[in-house]
């Protein structure tokens, strides 16, 4: 089937707008898709529009049109009439026009207007619910089952685990043509199941797949459906004919789900977070309806998919009050909650929110930064911490908290110089730790830490920075937890530490009004880190600590008595167990790796309470609506992949499409850090601790209540093995064809690929270790490749890596050629810091190690005026650039950009002799790039289509016309890259590119 545009408006939006609904990941529609046919004369210029209301629950129904060219009705637009239960409609005169944009209004200020895009509509009957499209009339007599002999079919479709709220079949009868995209609705049957009852006329059978009206597909893999007369199920891409109907015996679901109860709204400036506990229903709840009243907009009414939501851009100094029903999958419609009410503030100056970028990740080579350690904007916001002298920073003038937004800002010309168009940097939130310049101990996630602020340069400012040259920034987010100190509000636990003299360094005096921010300095003590907030001479009423005061028996490295509760610990009591974990990880593959605390000053958040995940999505809403285009996601494997998949992934996917639209919900990259520091494709086994299991959705159902459901899940997948995981050919060519790729299974997180990361010591070591595990994943085209990083060199070294310039020169040529997206370290490509140990704590100088400061190497000015392309340098950073592996990283991403096999091609070793050799292509459209990649190493290709083929490195033209091209050894770090039909050299000859 071919892809049928959806029509654009001309027109501006509606002025009134309202957040839309849930918003489906769009993936392709259906291949080789008939163009929609002409409509029949009946209702040529004519639309009957019926309108969903059980949902809305409004007391009168508008429908406010514009036909294609003309112009819109005054508003609020057309009353419209009843139709039949829970259905209204209204029938226009287009004219000559072939559709019309729409909007739905209660009259009184509550909009729907699909999110602020308008609905687009064509002619005939339509259905419009709960924002999905369809061509139907729901209020037509059923029909009777149908007789096969007659040319009947009568299709149910299964939903159970695909999330859909409604159902689309579009079919072409055999002989026949296909219906106009999205097809017609179908009609709720009894749970998960849809039916729709199709006149196949003399045909026998028909082509059919399935949507849910918001541009999620099901198209049998590309292949389509067959379905024949009679009663047919599909249920998980099987077809069953000649069946019984699956909905036999089961009453139709009247029961409404429970109110919500404990909704809380929270103002901060313009800005409102709402949160509430999960309401019950004997079904199943599938989404919320948060109603907003107050201000001069009138009512607004937004469906969610999550119990937390949160809305910018609010009148200030405003009053609003908020309720929430839940609904099932039957339409049912629980009662209001009680309201929660929120007063705005005064609007903050900060800077226009910004917009992801939205295009395909896989072409954007990421460099990752520390950004405290990177360059150094201002120092008015450097801070040393509790360990600048213990650690020898102080001796070295070299504040942990020491690069910042602006240095970062400074640099972006550098970093895009070098050909990166994405840059990963680590957390941004308000960190609390001995130690926390790195950002994984967070402390307020709804504050970006001004440590790395100032003015001028702030969060925001950098993204839109970032945006201004075509650059992307992916957050590095943490789920998994806080920092010891607990997180503020949500819970922060009360330490008592006994104050006595050898303490009285630690435990300040308590200064009333004094608020830690890890920037402000506490005038009395002079310290802008940890004080009296945490000290207390007495026991207070209501501790839970164990063992309040008393002495451990243990000494400090400094020999100080050590007193229980001076700390926080999963064991001391001082944490509530509904929100944070009670234990220590005692097995790294077991169960409780992903339920108990990883390290003293990490503690677990409990990511299975809906508390935890409504303050978690919230606080990442906002960074979502600030435009960040991606989030690294720290410590992924330590939360069930149930919880990712029914919580926090379908919540970052359902707020960007809500705040920035599905394309760039589509492309907003999502990649998981699963540590398996091993060599094998299952980490020493187990299927729950593996990278490539989280790139899957759940395959069953599993218990409404997620803690158990996440034991569940991992005992059933644990019991499946290794050997039962679903593959994907989504990275593999066939033959040396490009297909289209199924990611109808895909969970939202793509990963880190930790096993070519173990293995990077010798690049043919990562090749055929990366290429043996890609069919465990979703598609390992998304994979991030790095050689090392913050934490580890390959083999879970300690050190920043120290292989060799040659070395690192071939490890990058592989990166950058083969599948997945090349990710360097800051400073790797001057092999900053090779050989120093990558962290020791507050034991050893920066300095010292792998995170030292960077900013002395690209002092001075640089101009970026491409990618690659540096206009002029001057100062230390002129002469960075001249290094050998800056040389050859930038001309590899000038080659990988120029070419999109490298990019987003599928890949093959069919018929290719070498050690380090394969073929990569991409189709689509008018794009065809096929590209012949040998690493270091001499390679034959056998079976390859003739024709004229271009060296990239060397600009050498070979012609094929029997299927075979031979190319011999360019030598260490250096490839060749023959492109069909390609253009000739890219770049100029460098130190490994020749």
């Amino acid at each position: 089937m071919k892809r049928i545009p959806a029509r654009l408006s001309r027109r501006p939006l509606v002025v009134a707008l309202a957040i839309g609904g849930i918003l489906g990941l769009l993936t392709a529609l259906p291949a080789e898709t008939a163009p929609p046919t002409a409509p029949v004369a009946a209702t040529e210029g004519v639309a009957t529009v019926f309108y969903y209301t059980k949902t809305k629950n409004w007391t009168r129904y508008n429908l406010h049109y514009a036909p294609d060219g003309g112009a819109w009705t005054t508003v609020p637009g057309v009353r419209m009439e009843a139709a039949c239960t829970d259905w209204v409609k209204t029938t226009v005169d287009l004219g000559s026009a072939a559709g019309l944009q729409a909007t739905f209004t209660d009259g009184t200020g509550a909009w729907d207007n699909n999110g602020g895009r308008n609905y687009a509509l064509g002619t005939g009957d339509i259905t419009v619910r709960d924002g999905a499209v369809a061509h139907s009339d729901p209020c037509g007599d059923p029909s009777p089952d149908p007789d096969p002999a007659a040319g009947k079919a009568t299709v149910y479709y299964s939903t159970r685990n695909l999330g859909w709220t409604t159902a689309n079949i579009h079919y072409q009868p055999t002989g026949g043509a296909w219906t106009t995209v999205p097809g017609v609705g179908m009609t709720a049957a009894c749970t998960g199941w849809w039916r729709k009852e199709v006149d196949l006329g003399t045909a026998a059978a028909m082509r059919a797949a399935f949507n849910n009206g918001n541009g999620t597909w099901d198209n049998n893999n590309g292949a389509d459906y067959t379905l024949r007369a009679g009663v047919t199920t599909v249920q998980d891409n099987t077809v069953t004919g000649d069946t019984a109907d699956p909905c036999a015996g089961e009453a139709p679901d009247t029961t409404a789900p429970s109110a919500p109860t404990q909704v809380a709204a929270q103002a901060d400036g313009v800005s409102v977070v709402l949160t509430w506990e999960p309401s019950t229903d004997d079904k199943g709840v599938t989404k919320y309806q948060v109603t907003r009243d107050g201000g001069t907009r009138g009512t607004v009414v937004t469906d969610v998919g999550s119990t937390v939501f949160s809305e910018a851009g609010l009148e200030a100094r405003t009053t609003y009050t908020y309720t929430v029903r839940a609904v099932d999958a039957a339409g049912n419609v629980s009662a209001a909650s009680s309201a929660a009410r929120a007063a705005t503030g005064e609007k903050p100056p900060t800077p226009a929110p910004g917009k992801p970028l939205g295009t395909d990740p896989r072409k954007d080579p990421i460099y990752f930064v520390l950004t405290a350690r990177f360059n150094d904007g201002d120092s008015s916001n450097n801070r040393g911490g509790s360990q600048h002298e213990k650690s020898g920073n102080a001796a070295a003038d070299d504040p942990m908290f020491r690069g910042d937004f602006k240095g970062l800002v400074d640099k972006l010309d550098y970093i895009k110089g070098l050909g990166f168009s994405a840059v990963w940097i680590t957390p941004v939130v308000l960190n609390r730790s001995d130690y926390d310049y790195h950002g994984y101990h967070g402390y307020d996630f709804y504050k970006v830490d001004p440590r790395l602020e100032s003015a001028g340069a702030s969060y925001q400012d950098l993204i839109n920075a970032a945006h201004a040259k075509g650059m992307k920034i992916y957050q590095d987010v943490v789920h998994n937890h806080s920092s010891r100190w607990g997180a503020k509000g949500l819970f922060t636990p009360t330490v008592y530490g006994t104050r006595d003299a050898q303490w009285s360094w630690h435990y300040d005096e308590r200064q009333p009004g004094f608020e830690y921010d890890g920037l402000t300095v506490e005038p009395k003590s002079g310290k802008s880190y940890y004080n009296g907030d945490l000290w207390s001479t007495a026991e207070p009423s209501g501790n839970t600590c164990v063992n309040w005061g008393r002495p451990t028996g243990a000494k400090s490295p400094e020999g100080y008595t050590l007193y229980n509760c001076q700390w926080p610990s999963p064991t001391s009591g001082m944490f509530p167990k509904a929100l944070y974990h009670n234990c220590w990880i005692g097995n790294w593959e077991g169960e409780d790796s992903r339920s108990c605390w990883l390290h003293d000053d990490l503690a677990d958040f409990n990511t299975e309470n809906a508390q935890v995940q409504n303050y978690l999505i919230g606080a990442y809403n906002k960074y979502i609506d600030m435009g960040v285009d991606g989030f690294r996601v720290d410590t992924a494997v330590h939360i069930p992949r149930t919880t990712w998949n029914r919580r926090f992934l379908p919540a970052i996917q359902e707020r960007v499409a809500q705040q920035h639209g599905v394309e760039a919900a589509k492309n907003f990259f999502v990649f998981g850090e699963v540590a398996a520091f091993v060599n094998d494709k299952w980490n020493r086994g187990s299927v729950n601790h593996s990278a490539q299991f989280y790139t899957w959705k759940e395959r069953k159902e599993y218990n409404a209540d997620d803690e158990k459901a996440a034991l569940e899940m991992y005992e059933y997948e644990q019991q499946q093995g290794t050997g039962n995981q679903p593959t994907s050919a989504n990275a593999f060519l066939d033959g040396n064809s490009y297909h289209a790729p199924d990611h109808s299974r895909f969970s939202g997180m793509h990963v880190i690929d930790m096993r070519m990361h173990m293995n990077f010591g010798d690049a043919s070591n990562a090749f055929h270790n990366g290429k043996d595990s890609d069919d465990s994943y979703n598609d390992a085209t998304y994979n991030v490749v790095y050689v090392d990083s913050h934490d580890y060199g390959p083999n879970k070294g300690s050190e920043r890596y120290a292989g060799g310039t040659d070395a690192w020169a071939e490890n990058m040529s592989l990166m950058w050629t083969f599948r997945g997206i090349p990710t360097l370290y800051y400073g790797s490509e001057i092999e900053f810091q090779k050989g120093k140990k990558i962290d020791c704590g507050p034991s050893c100088p920066l300095a010292t190690t792998g995170r030292a400061y960077y900013g002395d190497h690209v002092a001075g000015e640089v101009t970026a005026n491409d990618f690659s392309k540096v206009q002029s340098a001057t100062g230390a950073v002129a002469g960075t650039l001249q290094q050998p592996l800056v040389k050859h990283v930038q001309r590899l991403n000038e080659i990988r950009r120029a070419i999109p096999a490298l990019q987003t091609g599928q890949y093959s070793t069919e018929g290719v002799n070498g050690d380090m050799a394969f073929k990569r292509r991409y189709t689509s459209g008018p794009t065809d790039s096929f590209a012949l990649v040998t690493v270091t190493h001499a390679a034959t290709y056998t079976g390859i289509p003739n024709g004229t083929y271009t060296d990239a490195v060397t600009g050498d033209v070979r012609t094929v016309s029997d299927g075979r091209l031979a190319i011999t050894a360019p030598g260490k770090g250096n490839l060749r890259v023959y492109v069909l039909n390609g253009k000739g050299r890219i770049g100029s000859t460098g130190p490994y590119l020749k």
